[in-house]
């Protein structure tokens, strides 16, 4: 087999069906499964993708996982990477809808670039505009550049533009392909994060690994963006939820650290 596409569903029945009908339109020729992951949904998710599952497109494509209480993104993701049969694994958030020859241009590109680890699709938001979906890494040198010097958008999510593959530094994981020699090299996801941060320190490892990390605006897929994390909290208290991921991926020491380095160029700059 050589796609295998790994969702993660927490209430968001309408949208992951969405999902899967985008997947079903768009995948007709490829050799591919579905390994879809509900952590513990009560809004009738379940009931509905059991329903999928016995139609006779999905019959021998939809493997469906079933946890009683919501695991996390990352330990989820894992549950489906563990059973998957493809080559490629592609990470595909449930709030999202596939494009026209999206999956076909991943693979496409996987398969003619060996040095690849992980390869990330062109975003959009809902109304057609281009999502920020690229990171620089949240180093203490970029943080000081940024937030003491000025030098802007080392911290912020960005995309490029043009219609080349770009390399860079890491992509989100709502379409996340990662390549055979990358899960060779680094494995599956780190189980520490319950949300937030794995999709970036997947990418740190591809590249300490001796991989690269691409952008690849062939691959379109519209995004809902965040969808999923907004049952986990409410806007004014979401930053609350990045703390332990922050503190894991950076470090206690570090973590402190940039948060220093932050505030206090957030201070200076409203002065």
């Amino acid at each position: 087999m050589e796609l295998s596409i790994v969702i993660v569903n927490f209430n968001t029945k309408d949208l992951t069906v969405g999902c899967l009908r985008s997947i079903e339109k768009e995948g007709k020729d490829l050799s591919f499964e579905v390994l879809l992951t509900d952590n513990g949904s009560s809004d009738g998710s379940v009931e509905a993708f059991k329903k999928i599952k016995e139609e006779k497109f999905w019959r021998n494509r939809f493997t469906l996982i079933l946890n009683d209480s919501n695991a996390g993104y990352a330990k989820a993701n894992n549950q489906g990477i563990n059973r998957a049969k493809g080559k490629y694994l592609l990470l595909l958030n449930s709030d999202t809808v596939v494009h026209e020859h999206a999956l076909q241009s991943l693979l496409r590109f996987a398969k003619a670039t060996p040095d690849a680890g992980v390869i990330g699709s062109k975003l959009l938001n809902i109304d057609g505009t281009l999502q920020m979906s690229c990171y620089n890494f949240p180093t203490i040198g970029n943080a000081i550049k940024e937030y003491w010097f000025g030098q802007k958008g080392l911290f912020e999510k960005f995309a490029p533009i043009g219609k080349k593959p770009v390399v860079v530094d890491s992509v989100v994981g709502a379409a996340f392909l990662i390549t055979p020699e990358a899960r060779s090299r680094v494995g599956i996801l780190d189980e520490r994060y319950f949300a937030y941060f794995e999709d970036i320190d997947y990418c740190r490892q591809v590249w300490k690994k001796g991989l690269k990390v691409y952008y690849l605006p062939d691959s379109v897929i519209t995004h809902y963006h965040g969808a999923t994390f907004k049952k986990l909290a409410d806007e004014g208290q979401r930053w609350k939820k990045l703390i332990p991921s922050s503190k894991i991926y950076h470090g206690i020491l570090k973590h402190y650290i940039l948060n220093a380095i932050l505030w206090t160029g957030q201070k200076w700059q409203k002065n």
